[in-house]
Parts: C-alpha cells; sequence; structure tokens
C-alpha cells in the first residue's frame, strides 16, 4: 500500500466502536478517540481529516466488526487497508509498553501504516465479494456442525456395536445410510427391518453400491449377539441425529450452489477451478484471501502468506536446516492442502507426491510440498489470467 497520503487512520474497531487515531506525515497525532460504530459519527471523523490531506483508512479487521467503517470510507473515497493482526502485535512490541488497549493498538496500527506500509494489505470488498465472504463463513459453520454430528454417530455406533460402525465405515454421510439410519435406527432396528426392507431403502438411494451395503450391514449385525448397555436410547438417538445431519448437508448444498452463481460473474472462477483438486468452495476462498493475486510480487511471498514456505534455521555452524512454518493465513493454508489431498488423483501432482515420498517424507510433509508447488503454478495463472495447462508426469 504505497501513495501519496498526507494523513493515516488507523481503527481499532469492535462490536459497539471504535478507537482511531490519526498520525500526519511527520508523526503528528490529529485525531485520538473513541467513536461510536455509526455512519454520521464515521462520516465526521473522515471529513475532519480530510481537510489536512488525503486520508489512509487502516483496519485490524475488514470484515464483520469493520464492515461498517469499510463500507463508509469507502463512500467518502478514501482508500481502506488492512493491517494482519498477527503482523500487528508483532510490531507492537517495537513500541514501548506492554499494556494492551484500544488506544495503544489503534496507535500501533496508525504508526505502522505510516513507516510500514509493506506490511498492509489491501481491502478488496466489492459487493460480490462481500456476499461470498458471508455465504463462505456459513458454509464453514455448516461444516463443522456436520463433523461434529458424524463424530456423534461414529461415537455411538462404536459404544453400542463396533462391527457396524466397521461396516458403514466413511458411508456415514451418504444419503443411503442416513435414510437407514432415519428409519430403521440402530443395530436393532436395522436387525428387525430384515434384508429386503434395507435393500430397498438402500438401493433406492444408491443404486450402485445399496446392496453390497446391505452385505456389509447384515454380516456385521450377525457378528454381535449381547446387547450393550444404552442399546435403547442410542436407537432413539440415532435417527435423530441422522435427520439433522441430512439436513445440514442439504444446506451445505445450497449454499454451493449461492457460491457457484457468484463465482460464474469473477472472471477469475474458471481459472482456479481449472487446477486439478479446486473445486468451488475451495476456489472461493482462494478468491477471498488472495483476490488477483497482484498484492503478491512472487510466488514466494503469496507460499509464505500461506504459511508453505518452509522457516530456515541457521545460527553459525551450530544449527542448520529448515522447519514447517506455523505461521500464515490458516485458512488459505488449509484450501492450499485440501486441494493438495484432492489432486492426487492427477497423474502430474500423484508422481510429484510420490517422489517426496520416496525421499523419506511422511504423508503430511509430502502434501505440503505438494502444496507449495501448486501455489508457484496458481501465482502462474492468476498473473497470466490463463486456466490450469498439463503437462506430462515424467516432465
Amino acid at each position: 500500500m504505497h501513495g501519496d497520503y498526507q494523513v493515516f487512520l488507523g481503527l481499532d474497531v469492535g462490536k459497539d466502536g471504535h478507537h482511531a487515531v490519526a498520525l500526519n506525515r511527520d508523526g503528528k497525532r490529529l485525531h485520538d478517540a473513541t467513536l461510536v460504530n455509526t455512519e454520521a459519527k464515521l462520516r465526521q471523523v473522515f471529513d475532519k481529516l480530510a481537510r489536512h490531506g488525503r486520508v489512509l483508512v487502516v483496519v485490524d479487521q475488514p470484515a464483520s466488526i469493520g464492515a461498517l467503517p469499510v463500507a463508509v470510507a469507502r463512500a467518502c473515497g478514501h482508500q481502506v487497508a488492512y493491517l494482519p493482526g498477527l503482523a500487528m502485535r508483532r510490531i507492537a512490541d517495537l513500541h514501548p509498553g506492554s499494556a494492551k488497549t484500544d488506544a495503544r493498538d489503534a496507535y500501533v496500527i496508525t504508526d505502522a501504516a505510516r513507516t510500514l506500509p509493506h506490511t498492509l494489505r489491501r481491502v478488496d470488498v466489492g459487493d460480490e465479494l462481500a456476499e461470498l465472504e458471508v455465504l463462505v463463513g456459513f458454509d464453514d459453520d455448516l461444516a463443522g456442525g456436520a463433523t461434529r454430528l458424524t463424530n456423534r454417530i461414529r461415537g455411538l455406533l462404536t459404544q453400542i456395536h463396533p462391527a457396524l460402525k466397521r461396516a458403514l465405515g466413511k458411508n456415514i454421510q451418504h444419503k443411503a445410510v442416513l435414510e437407514l439410519l432415519s428409519r430403521c435406527g440402530g443395530p436393532a432396528g436395522l436387525c428387525k427391518a430384515g434384508r429386503r426392507k434395507l435393500t430397498s431403502i438402500a438401493s433406492k438411494n444408491a443404486p450402485s453400491m445399496g446392496e453390497r451395503l446391505v452385505e456389509r450391514i447384515m454380516a456385521a449385525l450377525d457378528e454381535q449377539t449381547v446387547v450393550v448397555p444404552g442399546t435403547a436410547a442410542a436407537e432413539t438417538i440415532l435417527p435423530r441425529l441422522a435427520d439433522s445431519l441430512r439436513v445440514v448437508l442439504q444446506q451445505r448444498d445450497h449454499v454451493a450452489g449461492e457460491v457457484d452463481r457468484i463465482l460464474d460473474a469473477s472472471p477469475l472462477a474458471e481459472v482456479l477451478t481449472s487446477m486439478p483438486g479446486v473445486g468451488v468452495r475451495t476456489a472461493a476462498r482462494i478468491l477471498l484471501e488472495v483476490g488477483d493475486g497482484s498484492s503478491f510480487a512472487t510466488p514466494g511471498h503469496l507460499a509464505a502468506y500461506a504459511g508453505l514456505a518452509p522457516v530456515t534455521r541457521r545460527s553459525g555452524s551450530s544449527i542448520r536446516g529448515e522447519r514447517p512454518a506455523r505461521g500464515g493465513n490458516k485458512q488459505l493454508k488449509r484450501a492450499f492442502f485440501l486441494a493438495a489431498f484432492a489432486a492426487l488423483a492427477d497423474p502430474v501432482s500423484r508422481a510429484y507426491y510420490d517422489r517426496k515420498r520416496a525421499q523419506g517424507k511422511k504423508h503430511n510433509a509430502a502434501l505440503i510440498c505438494l502444496a507449495r508447488r501448486r501455489c508457484d503454478v496458481l501465482f502462474a495463472m492468476l498473473r497470466d489470467k490463463i486456466p490450469y495447462q498439463p503437462r506430462p508426469a515424467a516432465a
């Protein structure tokens, strides 16, 4: 964020109000006071500072509680930037004192904008991206709820009938399994329903695997004859859990459709989804965190921001080596990691992954290496605005 700014306004945003500190280019305080989170008060402060020259507004959180200040600043014609929280805390250690107050945080944000413009990130919050951010955040909440319900079902089955849990395996979220649990309940209900009814239910929801699923279920039911205490209660709870999980998964499908609709309007969506392993949800997360990639000078900068670049440890001749980065953007790192895992079906990605495993790296380390390599490719795709172009695995 470089520009000819005469006023730097830092906002430590809060739910009910913010603390605002404004400095000029020489570090003189122009404003230092709490600020009520209303449009009228925000416009009043922005207009007051605009008399001193061009204003750069910097926030520590551009979304959620910081959305209104960002929108009002843009409506007033001011440029808006974002100082990541981790960078802000590290810069705060360079200032005297150890207090943690809103006024001190606002001053740190403002002073960093004035003296360290390279630490700032541009805030790309158009109408489409703002809607996309809300939908993606809601989808993340739904994903957490689906994981919690799935683990609860697995836990109950492990408690009362481990063989049945092993038979269902990783298919707990399949609509055929959820329909069976919803209509029949637990082991007793499945056994009472019989093979014919189970096959009818399963084949209707999973024509290709219905019969094999029922065979596994019936074989598992024959393995255990004793009734574990708590089975009766589990029989009544499992249908409710299955219904709740089915509703959450349906909501995720609906949200994915809305995300896909918004992505269709973005020219970068086709570029992102052309890469193997990058689906609608992953493309939306990358678009939100990276934008068009112009904020990053090199692929290494993008990898460091995502926490994929290894950190070198060297002190003279005593300590040498590299370790995985623990910082970076956690959500972006997770998106790259999951995309790399999904890309193992691609021959080029699989060949690179196998080569890293042959070098002695474990599964997660090899996936991180693959994600780092794909980060370079993604940077070039965003820079040149061209879709993914596969190469032969030998190359």
